[in-house]
């Protein structure tokens, strides 16, 4: 056991009798009862929906109320960075509740300058100004009316495969398909191809070549836009729902040089790339690339108050110094929130969380997903790095058909929808949207615990291998 391991010890496997919650089935139904009567879920269809009823988690695991255990390959929604339940992290929210549980956003209060101060220690370059909300989709929407408001310029440049948040301007800016309810053409967004050499819009034959020809397009599209009608490019610095695809070296220096050229502000978006999920504190070290305005949440506290905010760069800054900035949120900063922000960052220090991620992918995600690719037909490519990858399954090697149709549902995604249930019929929670599986445990996952999983993926793979040619 490593130091990191001894400060936080990995949480007891499914065999440890320490750990075995006693089933309690008749709380479950009435937990699911309640759900089911009152709850209306994100992103369903209400009656075909059938969410399972959570009794507790702890680490790398969560259980049911009939006391199976399930490891989390989830991070719920890649947030939980640093496990479920850290004893650090709960004991400083409860002491903020103690202390002062809310005020208003307009005062100073000590936790709230103090995450403040953390997370512009962290961000790189001169992105020390932290404009707090209360999740991803409002960081989003406020960076995109920063920018706005700072160039004078209207249209925003996103690229397709991406995905920014659920509320208007985000959603209007995502690349995937849960934009296309809520898009009403209005909102001054214009798409682009963003690199993915997998499936190359660019038809390249390596990296460097779909770099450049990313960049050519992007630069084409904001001359035929016009420049000066361009306020910003958003970008997930890797992207995260949409398949993590990796950009090839050179490409994010690149998008760098061109808004530097034409005066547009380049917004990333690490909601889900940030605070350790890639081996670095951000992503855009990845790449040595400073934004003007960084967009976080997640796992700034690992999810156990919500939390969200924008990085701004000192001219961004300066916008606003005598001019005001038209935007807020009641609960901007909320002491809670920015308590469990102060102490998750403390623990990611303490526990050398950030090179712990890095290791794992290096020495046990990565060679573990390589391997079942070599054994499984239906794996077409592996990709990420850190505690932050995917797979991309098809049917055919050789010409890339994905395993189900892009934006499939009903018996058209049944390879997925049975691989998935052979994942949770042996205790492993998988992340799978569309065609893909996604591996993002905690970055506080043990090295046994990564292999326990892997060893399930193996198997439920030989499901999704059915549907190969």
């Amino acid at each position: 056991m490593t130091s990191a391991d001894a400060v936080h010890p990995p949480a007891a496997g499914p065999s440890s009798p320490a750990a075995r919650p006693a089933p309690d089935p008749a709380a479950g139904a009435a937990v699911k009862a309640a759900d089911r009567d009152h709850v209306f879920h994100s992103w369903s269809a209400q009656k075909l929906i059938d969410p399972l009823a959570v009794a507790g988690a702890e680490g790398s695991w969560f259980w049911d109320y009939d006391g199976k255990r399930y490891l989390d390959f989830t991070s719920g929604l890649v947030h939980t960075n640093i496990g479920y339940q850290h004893p650090e992290v709960v004991a400083a929210i409860q002491q903020q509740a103690g202390k002062l549980a809310t005020f208003a956003p307009a005062f100073a209060v000590e936790p709230r300058s103090e995450a403040a101060r953390l997370i512009a220690e962290r961000t790189p370059g001169d992105l020390d100004k932290i404009f707090f909300t209360n999740g991803g989709a409002e960081a989003i929407e406020n960076a995109l009316r920063m920018a706005r408001l700072h160039t004078g310029r209207p249209k925003v440049l996103s690229a397709y495969r991406s995905y920014h948040g659920g509320t208007a301007a985000a959603i209007n800016a995502t690349g995937d398909p849960r934009r296309w309810p809520s898009d009403n053409g209005t909102s001054g967004v214009v798409r682009f191809w963003a690199p993915f050499l997998y499936r190359s819009p660019f038809h390249s034959a390596g990296e460097a070549e779909e770099g450049e020809r990313a960049l050519r397009h992007l630069e084409e599209t904001i001359v035929f836009e016009g420049p000066g009608t361009i306020a910003a490019i958003l970008l997930e610095t890797i992207p995260g729902t949409a398949g993590i695809m990796v950009p090839p070296p050179g490409y994010l220096p690149g998008v760098r040089e061109i808004c530097d050229r034409y005066g547009i502000v380049l917004i990333l978006d690490e909601v889900m790339a940030g605070f350790g999920r890639t081996g670095k504190w951000f992503a855009a070290e990845h790449f040595d690339v400073v934004p003007d305005l960084l967009t976080f949440a997640k796992g700034v506290n690992s999810g156990y108050v919500p939390l969200g905010g924008v990085a701004i760069s000192a001219e961004i800054a300066a916008t606003f110094d005598t001019r005001p900035y038209p935007g807020g949120l009641t609960y901007s900063g909320h002491p809670l929130a920015c308590a469990a922000a102060v102490a998750t960052i403390g623990v990611m220090d303490r526990e050398d969380i950030v090179a712990r991620a890095a290791r794992l992918g290096e020495t046990v995600l990565g060679p573990g997903l390589r391997e079942l690719a070599e054994r499984h037909p239906s794996v077409g490519e592996v990709r990420g790095t850190g505690a932050f990858w995917a797979l991309e399954l098809v049917r055919d090697r050789e010409t890339r058909e994905p395993l189900v149709p892009y934006n499939a549902s009903g018996e058209a995604n049944a390879p997925m929808a049975a691989f998935g249930a052979a994942c949770k019929e042996r205790g492993l929670w998988p992340f799978v949207n569309m065609n893909r599986t996604h591996v993002v445990p905690p970055c506080t996952i043990s090295e046994a615990e990564a292999k326990e999983g892997l060893a399930v993926l193996d198997e439920a793979l030989t499901v999704a291998d059915r549907w190969t040619v």
